[in-house]
Order: C-alpha cells, then structure tokens, then sequence
C-alpha cells in the first residue's frame, strides 16, 4: 500500500453521507471483537494471536483468512454483536444505509442451524438501526465453488426471510471454479421470487464472467475490475447503467490489481459507467469507506464534486424500496447542498 492510503480522510469526505453496498458481515469482524468471541468460546489466546489469523499474500490465502475469521462466529449471540458493532462503524463513517453480505453457504457448510442464527442476525440489525439509525438489509452469498445445489438451498433461505429484511442473493467465492453459467437456474428461481440480483464478477476472472454475470440479469456486478479488458463490455456497462461495486483496497491487497494505479475505477467513471465506492471486507483490508473515498481521490483526482457523484450513486444503485430510496436521497441532497 502505498502512503496515500493512510491519508487521514477530508472532512468533506466524513461528512459526506454515504451508503455502502459490497460489504462482506464475516469480513467487518474487527480484531478485538474477535478476541472477544474466542474468549467467550473458552479460548486462551492474545490480540497478537488473532490478529494473525487475518494475515494473507494473495487472492487465495485471502481466502483461507476470510475462513479462518468466520469459523470463530458460532451461535447466534456471536452474530448479533458482530452485527451490532458492525452497524456502529457504519454509523461513525457517516453510512446512511448498507446492503451486508453474509456468507450463508459458509453457515450450511459448517452445519450451523441457520434459523437460529438469523436470529442472531435481526437481532443485532434491529438493534443497531434502533441506537445508531442506520438502514441495513441483507444479501444472502452462496460460496460458488460449493456448487449449484449448495446455492439453491442458500437462494431458498432467501425466499424464507425475504420479508425480514432480505432483499437479494449474490454468489462470492472463487470465480475461476465455478462460472456464472452454472448457476442460471438458481438465478431465475431467486428472480421469480421477488428477490435482487448481484454477483461477484470480473474479480479473479476475465471479461466473460462479467458477461455471463449480466446473462444471469444480475443487476449489480461486485468488483467488475477486468471489464477494462473489453471495450464493448465497458460500453455496454455504461449503456445499461449496471452499477459495478468497486473495492480499491482490497483489488490491491488480494493482488487482482498490482498496483493502483492499474486501477480502472477512474476510466470507468470517465467513459459513463456508475461505479460505487466499497470496502469489501474492511477488518480484513484495514480500511473503511472514508478512506476509500480518500484514496480515491488521492490517486484518480477525483473532485469533491465526483465523489458526491459517486455518494449518490450508491443510493441509486441501492436495493431499498422507492420510498426508501427517495428519503435517503432527500436527506443526501439537502446534505450534499450546505
């Protein structure tokens, strides 16, 4: 990293409301919260100890430390606090409003009762948005390289818990064992039930995981760093106003950008696309959506003007209700004005 991305953020940028849509629950987890699972699970460990679990060299061991950090959530009461204290952080970033991934296919995978952890869920989102007045909803992740039928039974929970604050499904994991046209009829089945669409695209894989991402009708494309390889991909991005989530830290930190200037956020923005700024996984990245507008700025010479540009984005790309939407864009553009 270089020293841009230490840069404490303007206060223009803090100030700034924003919402946040490519945020990972398992990968906000802090260091010191989780010592404080490991603790509560009877665990001898130090800080030094468990910050070490989120040590990592490239896109794979990234991986494997994203694993790591999950296997220590539980029970419920573990998920509602890192829920809770998630909602908290958002608040102290000035975040109006976040779409949260939780990795459910992980959860199945471990054999965790997901019921009970749901309710884990709501309750450290209710909570949070009672004492911090931040708007959260859920996406449920299906971990691709667990296959399709793995991705069903994830796709249906959603379906299940659809009115509590569900409101899409996305698939992460590793693109290059899994492509997007496997999963076409999980897809529709998730669609035919009223559900939003995303994926995680264009992250490890070329431009065709991009295009079959968009076969899939997804409707937001988490990452999308390698359509710069295709002009006709990039232009029909734009055309269709397909949101793309970016994540400048963690591009550079998992490898998929070597360098950030490599970058290509700010083409992107130069040639009509509607890019939102994200923080991925930020416990894991060591960054927060500030410091993303920050580097942003620092690096591609983003005005105050085109960071408000992409703060609103990130409301319009959202998947809350109309109503919703018009209310937060409201207080963004009253906000936007002083």
């Amino acid at each position: 990293m270089n020293d841009a991305a230490d840069k404490p953020p303007s206060s223009f940028i803090r100030q700034l409301p924003k919402a946040e849509l490519h945020l990972h629950l398992e990968g906000a987890v802090e260091p010191s919260t989780l010592l404080e699972l490991r603790k509560r699970h009877g665990e001898e460990c130090t800080l030094a100890e468990t910050e070490a679990l989120y040590a990592y060299a490239d896109f794979q061991s990234f991986l494997m430390a994203f694993k790591e950090v999950s296997a220590h959530l539980r029970g419920p009461d573990d998920y509602e606090l890192v829920t809770y204290r998630l909602v908290q952080r958002l608040k102290e970033q000035n975040i109006l409003h976040a779409e949260v991934y939780v990795a459910v296919g992980v959860c199945l995978f471990r054999k965790q009762d997901f019921d009970l952890i749901f309710e884990g869920l709501e309750r450290g989102r209710t909570r949070g948005m009672r004492d911090f007045g931040v708007s959260l909803l859920w996406i449920f992740d299906a971990t691709r390289h667990f296959g399709v039928e793995e991705a069903q039974k994830v796709f249906e929970l959603a379906v299940q818990y659809q009115d509590r604050g569900v409101v899409g499904v996305g698939i992460g994991g590793d693109e290059q064992k899994a492509p997007p046209e496997l999963f076409r009829g999980v897809y529709g089945y998730a669609a035919d039930n009223g559900l939003r669409l995303t994926a995680h695209a264009g992250e490890t894989a070329p431009a065709e995981s991009i295009w079959g991402a968009l076969n899939l009708r997804a409707e937001r494309i988490g990452h999308g760093v390698s359509a710069a390889q295709d002009p006709d991909l990039v232009e029909e991005l734009a055309y269709r106003q397909i949101p793309l989530e970016i994540c400048l830290t963690s591009n550079v930190r998992t490898g998929v950008c070597k360098a950030i200037a490599e970058h290509p956020a700010k083409s992107y923005f130069d040639q009509g696309v509607m890019i939102t700024l994200n923080t991925d996984d930020p416990a894991l990245f060591g960054t927060t959506l500030s410091k993303e507008y920050q580097w942003a700025q620092d690096t591609f010479g983003f005005t105050d003007e085109h960071l408000r540009e992409l703060a609103r984005n990130s409301f319009e790309a959202s998947f809350l209700p109309a109503e919703k939407k018009l209310e937060l864009l409201s207080l963004f553009d009253a906000a936007a004005a002083r």
